[in-house]
């Protein structure tokens, strides 16, 4: 049984994709209930039936009790036993298949794989951000909204046809029940519905604006939580724990505070539900007890209409608290639309072809790109990397070795000019098909919370084993490797190096991601320091991988250790954005100019980045 209820709708159907998807509530749920159409139509029927099944016991409560008056015990059985035994078989085995139809809807089909469906869909959405949007809000806050809107989503649902649905039936079944008895006993219900509703919509318009304000806070103490976490070394090597701590108590206390403006308002709704309640019963319990002094209504009414009463008091802070529930879970989804509705900032143009790699030219035609802020960045660059051409790329801090690597990468789309490889505009070729021709190793090798194997594979996913380790022999990474053992008791190869590789040591990190470019064996390769974590015997026996690496690829290195880049094809200094110098090293030192400084005031090998002459 729960097997078929939960297949019904498949989580992972293929859809349409959308860069840009709706901002507005009722547009993005839309989209995801569509797959859910026939499942709904069936839940709200059963619900509404489920509704009417309830209504109908109580108002045969009250027909049982004018019958059991008519006369004496086997009186009564002979002339209503079969409809009695009929009512009680279909309250045994009727009314338990219908409910348990719309549990099994509700709790294995809806809920399940609604929340799955948004959850796979929002996280697909926000993968395909560039990496600059990534870098401008908190891991924790994109992964916070990401994991808590698919659950508000599907409680929104469950509270729309559990509470709604259900509570709309019931309150027509009273007043149809309470109308067939005596017409005189709508008033009361009447005037009561009238003030109740009036209290929903005044708890609804303060309960989802308060719902949104807790959620942003809970949020930030989320984002705030996991920058520490994500940054304990520094917290512990600077001795900032009780810094942290405040910085997270003020986020902690607003979450706080806004929660408890939340509350308030849960609290006022209930002492009003409480005050209406009482007047429903003593108003249609007294008159019915009335109208049955006067003769005027048997006492099967005066039952009924006492327990409706009862039932409708004991429902109506269901109703409110589940109606209260939807606002917020509507606030939560609201909240997380923030993030995961924004439209993919950088994109593949319409029709964008595969890029066809044949040579490895690389060109920037007066290229410039300053992040939207006007200086920073690169500046009108030009420049030609020849096929199989090993150039070296250095400059002080901010001279825009980053950006040049980021946009030939399309990281970010250049803001002037356009770059070329072999002779096609990347902006008109998909971006994977980009980034597949590109191996890149960078200073601080970031690692997936995997084995040691799968980080390496992530390179080329279907390389075989031995392959695998001979790319980790080239990185003189093989001998370490074999040494580990995680806590789970895991080994070598099938370690886990913790997130973003905390558990390995920076030069073990580097050789891992050095091993995992090799692996890759892209015909374009992109060293950002990538031996700046090695120590110096390593650091020469990977050198001497990497030249073998480097052999018929078109490589760009950037690097502030000089004597790595010395025996590159060619030497490119970059300054304020700009091409300052170029040649190779004997012809940069004979030029005496910018490089030929750095060279004289290196120290230990490394570039005097803060120079200012």
């Amino acid at each position: 049984m729960f097997r078929f209820f939960e297949g019904l709708v498949d989580p992972y159907q293929p859809y349409a994709r959308s860069d840009a998807p709706p901002r507005k509530l009722w547009p993005f749920l839309a989209g995801y209930v569509r797959p859910f159409r026939r499942v709904f139509a069936a839940t709200a029927i059963l619900s509404i039936i489920a509704a009417s099944l309830d209504v109908a016991l109580i108002w045969y409560v009250g027909r049982m009790v004018d019958l059991l008056a008519q006369g004496g015990p086997a009186q009564v059985w002979a002339d209503y036993g079969l409809e009695i035994t009929l009512v009680g078989l279909g309250v045994l085995l009727l009314r338990p298949l219908l409910l348990v139809s719309n549990v099994a809807l509700l709790h294995n089909t809806i809920l399940p794989n609604f929340g799955t469906m948004i959850r796979f869909r929002a996280h697909d959405h926000v993968m395909r951000q560039p990496v600059g949007w990534f870098e401008s809000d908190f891991a924790g806050r994109i992964a916070n909204r990401v994991m808590q809107t698919p659950p508000a989503a599907g409680d929104a649902v469950f509270q729309t046809f559990d509470a709604v649905a259900f509570a709309s039936v019931t309150f027509i079944g009273a007043g149809v029940m309470l109308a067939g008895a005596d017409g005189r006993l709508l008033v009361p219900l009447l005037v009561w519905f009238a003030l109740y509703a009036a209290l929903v919509r005044w708890t609804l318009g303060r309960a989802g604006p308060a719902a949104k304000a807790s959620s942003d806070a809970r949020s930030a103490v989320t984002g705030r939580v996991v920058d520490a976490y994500s940054n304990i070394h520094s917290v512990k090597l600077f001795a900032h724990h009780d810094m942290e701590m405040r910085h997270a108590r003020d986020a902690i206390e607003h979450a706080r505070t806004t929660f408890q403006q939340e509350m308030r308002i849960i609290t006022k709704m209930d002492l009003a539900l409480t005050g209406l309640n009482g007047a429903l019963i003593v108003s249609v319990t007294g008159w019915a007890l009335l109208l049955w002094y006067q003769g005027q209504a048997s006492v099967g009414t005066v039952a009924a209409a006492a327990t409706l009463v009862l039932r409708l008091n004991n429902m109506t802070y269901w109703i409110m608290w589940a109606t209260t529930s939807l606002v917020q879970a509507l606030g939560v989804v609201q909240e997380g639309m923030e993030t995961i509705t924004q439209p993919i900032g950088l994109t593949d143009a319409l029709g964008a072809q595969q890029l066809r790699l044949t040579k490895g030219e690389i060109r920037l035609e007066g290229v410039s790109h300053h992040y939207g802020r006007g200086s920073g960045g690169l500046r009108d660059v030009s420049l030609t990397i020849r096929p199989g051409e090993r150039i070296g790329v250095v400059g002080r801090s901010g001279a825009g070795k980053s950006t040049l690597v980021k946009l030939i990468l399309r990281f970010y789309d250049a803001e002037a000019g356009r770059v070329l490889i072999d002779g096609q505009d990347i902006a008109k070729v998909t971006q994977d098909s980009l980034r597949r021709e590109i191996g890149m190793v960078q200073q601080d090798s970031s690692l997936l919370h995997r084995s040691v194997r799968e980080n390496i594979l992530y390179g080329r996913p279907d390389a075989s084993e031995a392959e695998m380790i001979a790319a980790a022999r080239r990185a003189e990474a093989h001998d370490f490797i074999l040494t580990l053992e995680d806590p789970e008791g895991r080994k070598g190869y099938d370690a886990h190096v913790g997130e973003r590789g905390v558990k390995l040591s920076g030069g073990q990190r580097q050789r891992v991601g050095l091993a995992r470019v090799i692996l890759k064996d892209a015909p374009i390769l992109i060293l950002d320091e990538a031996t700046s974590a090695l120590d110096s015997e390593v650091e020469a026996a990977i050198q001497d991988a990497l030249y073998g690496v480097m052999e018929g690829k078109t490589v760009i290195a950037i690097a502030h250790r000089l004597s790595t880049i010395a025996a590159m094809d060619r030497i490119v200094v970059l300054e304020d954005g700009a091409v300052a110098e170029t040649g190779s090293h004997a012809e940069l030192l004979a030029q005496g100019g910018l490089y030929a400084r750095f060279w004289a005031r290196q120290s230990g090998g490394f570039i005097g980045t803060e120079e200012t002459e």
